[in-house]
């Protein structure tokens, strides 16, 4: 790694790909189970299976550029607010997401609320931290 912090070709689209497949797939079964759009097709179990298969992807993404990762972005303050801001709605979005399959029943509906607006504002800090369509985001080499 030549660069402070920068991420090897093989995490960078591990990173990338865990963390888009996750608010993809999260993104869909949000329009089809809340919003109704395609609800027949998006609103499914499947979907949200996929999500959750996802999740568990995404987690392991992060964890693999945590160690080094965080620790340049803290220390060279590059994309600070997006970093951290992405760290702890992941944090929130999980525990929410285990809130949701073991949580008890009373909090059910406030949790989903609070998952959704957080999974949206995760995808978006993504997308600003890590400019997918940036010219040479994915090139090989320093």
């Amino acid at each position: 790694m030549s660069r402070l912090g920068k991420m090897p070709h093989w995490q960078k689209w591990f990173v990338t790909v865990g963390m888009l497949t996750c608010s993809i797939t999260g993104s869909l079964y949000l329009l089809g189970h809340e919003f109704e759009i395609g609800r027949f097709h998006l609103g499914t179990r499947h979907v949200l299976a996929l999500h959750g298969i996802a999740a568990m992807l995404a987690t392991l993404a992060l964890g693999s550029a945590l160690p080094f990762h965080l620790k340049a972005g803290f220390k060279s303050k590059t994309n600070f607010i997006s970093g951290f801001g992405q760290l702890s709605a992941f944090a929130v979005l999980l525990i929410s997401g285990a809130l949701l399959y073991y949580g008890p029943e009373t909090i059910r509906e406030t949790t989903i609320y609070a998952h959704w607006i957080i999974g949206l504002l995760f995808f978006g800090l993504f997308l600003l931290h890590a400019p997918i369509l940036a010219k040479g985001h994915f090139k090989k080499g320093p």
